[in-house]
């Protein structure tokens, strides 16, 4: 019988042994469930739910890779005009960080005065707040490309896009994927929290409804069911970078 790795026995047993120091203190300490649920009460409220956590967490994992999706595009074509050129670096830089200093929960107000209720300031939440570190780090990755590499390039005669293409983005690629782990678990921050604003369908809204109806179990088991989309979805970008940064690895 094949044995399982250590990146996923080590986990599942630190959560395993973290959910039963929760019950056991939430039954020792007599805690009431209206202020901490224990996670046989999470469990159960998840299974009773278990259709309506479905529904809203398809609609907040759909939101939430659309915006990502363009987030991955707009980042990767920003970053490369910014890490390309000196000027545009100088230009748009410091508007990017005067941008993402805006905090995005201000901003979903004014989404959903634009486009109504809805996925759609989802979708543009998610994007905002996820686009930035992938801009930054392909910059960054683009104008960090040693000077030495770029000369010889160009006594060969390649011009400036035939260096970008040979060295810049290759070896810009293991901070782009590690950007993609971070933006897609911002994604899920964004798209959260324009549903909690203004929605009438995903996982923030349910929480934000459960909230209302003092169901505190349902509320920690929308937390838990977007803590697992996360993990997974982070996973799936810990996939996608080994798959095509291996010769990055040691």
């Amino acid at each position: 019988m094949a044995r399982l790795p250590s990146y996923v026995v080590w986990p599942f047993t630190f959560t395993l042994a973290l959910f039963l120091v929760w019950e056991l203190a939430c039954r020792g300490l007599d805690v009431p469930p209206s202020f901490l649920p224990s996670p046989s009460l999470i469990f159960k409220a998840m299974w009773d739910f278990r259709v309506t956590i479905i529904d809203n967490s398809i609609v907040t994992l759909w939101t939430t890779l659309l915006g990502f999706g363009i987030a991955t595009v707009v980042g990767l074509a920003l970053g490369v005009m910014i890490g390309a050129s000196k000027n545009i670096y100088e230009a748009l830089y410091p508007v990017l960080i005067g941008f993402n200093s805006i905090p995005k929960v201000a901003i979903v107000p004014v989404l959903i005065l634009w486009f109504g209720v809805g996925p759609l300031p989802a979708v543009l939440t998610a994007f905002l707040i996820s686009f930035f570190p992938i801009a930054v780090n392909v910059a960054t990755g683009l104008a960090t490309t040693e000077p030495e590499l770029r000369d010889v390039l160009r006594a060969l005669g390649a011009s400036r896009m035939e260096i970008i293409r040979k060295i810049g983005l290759p070896r810009s690629m293991p901070v782009f994927f590690g950007s993609l782990k971070v933006a897609i678990t911002l994604a899920f921050v964004g798209s959260v929290m324009a549903e909690t604003v203004g929605s009438n369908k995903g996982v923030g809204h349910l929480m934000l409804s459960a909230q209302a109806a003092f169901q505190v179990p349902l509320v920690f088991a929308g937390l838990l069911a977007l803590a697992v989309l996360g993990i997974v979805l982070y996973a799936m970008m810990a996939v996608v970078e080994r798959r095509f940064t291996t010769w990055a690895y040691r």
